[in-house]
């Protein structure tokens, strides 16, 4: 391993050197929440994925608590969605109407 492999921390000129953590940014929607069930890829077992929030991903995380425990029911944030074990959506539906998001129903 090579010295040049390695990112400078530290400059004499400049005290220590703060690494820039690259941003992500999601495409912007069009308003709409979706909520869509999804077995594909999960064994069988179906969780109900919603898209289309433009939240942070703070907000989205706490958002996703929220949901999760109104539903008494595990889940996760994973690239700018929610998923939520089972199939909750009307629950869902009716939870994310009472915030104030247009939601519409996707897939089959």
């Amino acid at each position: 391993m090579s010295i040049s492999d390695n990112p400078l921390v530290y400059s004499t000129e400049g005290g220590r050197i703060k690494a820039v953590e690259p941003t992500v940014t999601r495409p912007k929607g069009d308003g709409i929440v979706r909520i869509q069930k999804q077995t594909a890829g999960r064994k069988g077992k179906g969780v109900s994925v919603i898209s289309g929030i433009n939240l942070d991903d703070n907000e989205l995380t706490k958002l996703a608590a929220e949901l999760k425990k109104r539903c008494g029911c595990g889940g996760s944030v994973k690239d700018g969605m929610i998923e939520i074990q089972g199939d909750k959506r009307d629950l869902l539906k009716e939870l994310l109407e009472q915030k104030g998001f247009k939601v519409k129903f996707s897939g089959g």
